[in-house]
């Protein structure tokens, strides 16, 4: 019998994923070996305005910049980091 573990994983947003939220953090659910870039995708599916920050958008897990295809685990902090103008 195949197992249907899944994860949970605190998604902070930031900037431009705030707004569209309208929030500063989610907890999510996926499959467990879900990699990190699945959380820029459902970003784009609920909020396509989005789409400009999609190439310019880091990852973060637990306070590290991870590549995009660092496998997720139960527990995690996600942080999407778009990049922010300032002086």
């Amino acid at each position: 019998m195949m197992s249907n573990s899944s994860i949970t994983v605190t998604v902070k947003f930031f900037a431009a994923y705030q707004e569209a939220y309208g929030e500063s953090e989610a907890l999510w659910e996926f499959p467990e070996g879900t990699v990190v870039r699945r959380i820029l995708d459902r970003c784009l599916a609920e909020y396509p305005e989005l789409e400009p920050w999609e190439r310019l958008t880091r990852f973060g897990v637990n306070l590290q910049f991870v590549s995009a295809d660092t496998i997720l685990h139960d527990g995690d902090e996600v942080v999407l980091i778009p990049p922010v103008s300032g002086g």
